[in-house]
């Protein structure tokens, strides 16, 4: 599905070249977000670090939370944050906190308080 910038939804950020495939091993991210009831879009986002990626989605989404990921971290920022402090630096470890944090970025913006 292509980008749509007028549609509320948080931005999960792919590296460029990725044409939007998240790995595998993130697809419980995918369900914490469901949960939660929020939409979110798979993008390519240019960026050196997740970090920047994350932030990049962020300011992208009409939601402002983006989320980005390199091989060992998922990241989730918040558009008022300072681009280099993100919102939550996730280790990429078990299916069940991988699923929180996707729960946690939806909650952001719901605004009810994270999952611990």
């Amino acid at each position: 599905m292509a980008f749509d910038s007028e549609r509320p939804s948080i931005i999960l950020a792919t590296p460029t070249g990725t044409n939007g495939q998240l790995p595998a091993v993130l697809e419980p991210m995918l369900n914490g977000i469901e949960e939660e009831q929020i939409p979110f879009q798979i993008l390519d986002m240019e960026g050196d670090s997740a970090v920047e990626r994350a932030y990049n989605a962020s300011v992208a989404s009409r939601l402002s939370v983006g989320v980005g990921f390199d091989d060992a971290h998922i990241i989730v920022h918040y558009k008022n944050l300072k681009p280099e402090n993100p919102l939550f630096d996730v280790a990429i470890t078990d299916a069940a906190s991988i699923r929180k944090v996707g729960a946690n970025a939806a909650r952001l913006v719901k605004g009810v308080p994270f999952k611990k």
